[in-house]
């Protein structure tokens, strides 16, 4: 018998993009652009950014390309966690999180035609892209599929 959570892992995405959209409601409509404000020092502050692109400004204003590739990646998605997450929790965590990132990024997109970025980080002496908590869906998202697939070895199904 196929093990999907479906009805745990929506309520995951569910909640990961209602976090991602009030967030950006709230620096869209609380701060100017550009306006920053210190919650660890320099070395991490909300400052309201706008990006029509992608990381590091790539692809910048492609709506269209963003639209395509979203959907694309999301019917994907929808096909891997029916093809290889079965019976493996962490996976379909990590198909939740991507969905859930995905989406948030895309409502923007077609709202507003550019992504509400806020969480602005210093590395050492590096400023890290201004991002939001979509993209931090993303980023953990992939993370687990990774040590799913080639890490644990248990990302393909076992039959």
């Amino acid at each position: 018998m196929k093990q999907y959570r479906i009805l745990p892992m929506a309520i995951v995405g569910i909640i990961v993009l209602a976090i991602d959209q009030l967030t950006k409601f709230l620096v869209a409509t609380q701060m100017s652009l550009g306006e920053s404000i210190p919650v660890i020092g320099e070395y991490l502050k909300i400052t309201s950014h706008r990006n029509s692109g992608a990381a590091w400004g790539m692809f910048e204003g492609r709506m269209l390309f963003f639209y395509i590739i979203t959907v694309a990646v999301l019917v994907f998605l929808i096909y891997f966690y029916k093809t290889e997450a079965k019976n493996n929790l962490l996976m379909q965590v990590g198909i939740a999180l991507l969905m859930a990132g995905a989406l948030g990024n895309f409502i923007d997109r077609l709202l507003f035609q550019e992504v509400v970025d806020f969480v602005d980080v210093l590395i050492i002496n590096y400023d890290f892209p201004i991002f939001n908590v979509a993209d931090s869906a993303l980023t953990v998202g992939v993370i687990i599929l990774l040590i799913e697939v080639f890490i644990t070895g248990r990302g393909k199904n076992k039959k």
